[in-house]
């Protein structure tokens, strides 16, 4: 059996202007990817192939991979298309470099705003699989989500305003730049009830960004010295049943399938995980409390008192979403593709403001679909799973 091919990310970028009404598509997608490849130190001809996820429907175009095509490099180069999960991106051009058949991946991703109405969308997009005669969108199953969880888990409640507090309060700190409605003062409890048991202070309104990451094999990273290395020590994913009414919305066995898979290949005790800190799906707190949960960050029982305690803030034991994540910015589609750039950019010493001084490994994660349907977790650390003991 020959050498296992070892991945590392070693270039990303965000993209979110400040007026996206004045920047294209296309301007967003060609922004993103030079200022990957800018920090990646190489050109577009150092790129062998190009993942994209993208949505058509949330696009508001067909086939939406012909228009970004040109933007990210794509005319005669290899190139595939996910419009599952932007996070799904990621682990396919990650497979990609782990194959040999390609040294280097471009992933890209983007939510743009260029429908006149999201859950209009979301809700043509899933009436062929749900047949509901009442509307469903993605606020819906998560608040189905969140009201399973309330009933099984006491106080609840409280722990899901202090997350949506703290994501704020870090999110004012790592991204003012493109994030600033972390700054507003927003009442959590009194606020517009969206879904019950969702508040209008819990969510963030849809906004439009482009991320992009370089991946590379080991073999093509030892070729240039000192590059900023985040090394991919195990990946996982799984998918949850699609009907509603067929699960236990209070349980994720997919995130329990995803991390099983993550851990046991990172070489990542399952019941002692040995993190320095993790970025989590949090489209609503509710969403960041399962997450803590599954990644085995911390036992049910314990959820809330830790929340309380401030073990997830920036001060704590164990930070999560440092960020802010998507309660504080929220483009809908390429949420799960952040969440892996931020844990990447931690262990590459490139965090700007919200840098964790010492991370050797982490764990982002991300989620799409109703009420969490598919999950993937990433475990990415300083050292290439062969060197992990």
């Amino acid at each position: 059996m020959g050498k296992q091919i070892q991945v590392g990310v070693v270039g990303s970028a965000v993209f979110a202007p400040r007026n996206p009404e004045r920047t294209s598509f296309e301007e967003a997608l060609h922004a993103v990817t030079h200022a990957a490849l800018r920090d990646a130190g190489i050109k577009i001809e150092d790129i062998d192939g190009i993942v994209v996820a993208g949505n058509d429907q949330l696009d508001g175009r067909a086939i939406t991979i012909m228009m970004a095509s040109g933007s990210v490099g794509g005319v005669s180069r290899d190139i595939l298309a996910t419009p599952s999960g932007s996070e799904h991106a990621f682990v396919l051009g990650a497979l990609r470099v782990r194959s040999g058949l390609y040294r280097t991946q471009l992933v890209v991703s983007w939510s743009p705003l260029e429908t006149d109405g999201i859950e209009d969308v979301q809700r043509l997009s899933a009436d062929p699989y749900y047949h509901r005669s009442l509307p469903l969108d993605d606020l819906s199953t998560h608040a189905l989500h969140a009201v399973a969880l309330e009933a099984k888990v006491p106080g609840l409640r409280e722990a899901a305003v202090t997350v949506t507090e703290t994501n704020r309060r870090h999110g004012s700190q790592a991204h003012a730049e493109y994030a600033p409605a972390p700054r507003e003062k927003v009442n959590i409890e009194q606020g517009k009830m969206l879904r019950y048991p969702i508040t209008e202070g819990m969510v963030s309104a849809p906004a439009f960004a482009a991320v992009a990451m370089v991946l590379a094999s080991d073999d093509w990273i030892a070729e240039r010295q000192g590059l900023a290395t985040a090394w991919i020590q195990g990946m996982g994913w799984a998918t949850e049943l699609p009907w509603l009414g067929d699960r236990d919305l209070s349980t994720l066995p997919s995130l329990a399938a995803a991390v099983e898979q993550a851990y046991r290949e990172s070489g990542t005790d399952l019941n002692k995980p040995d993190f320095d800190l993790a970025e989590v799906a949090d489209a609503t707190p509710y969403q960041q409390l399962v997450a803590i949960e599954g990644l085995g960050l911390c036992q049910r029982e314990q959820l809330t008192q830790a929340v309380a305690s401030g073990t997830f803030a920036k001060e704590g034991a164990m930070p999560v979403n440092l960020s802010g994540g998507a309660i504080c910015f929220n483009p809908l589609f390429c949420t799960g593709l952040m969440s892996i750039n931020e844990v990447a950019n931690q262990i590459r010493g490139k965090a700007g403001a919200h840098q964790r001084a010492g991370v050797k490994k982490a764990v982002a994660h991300g989620a799409s679909g109703g009420a969490m349907q598919y999950n993937t977790v990433v475990v990415l650390g300083r050292e290439a799973r062969e060197n992990v003991k």
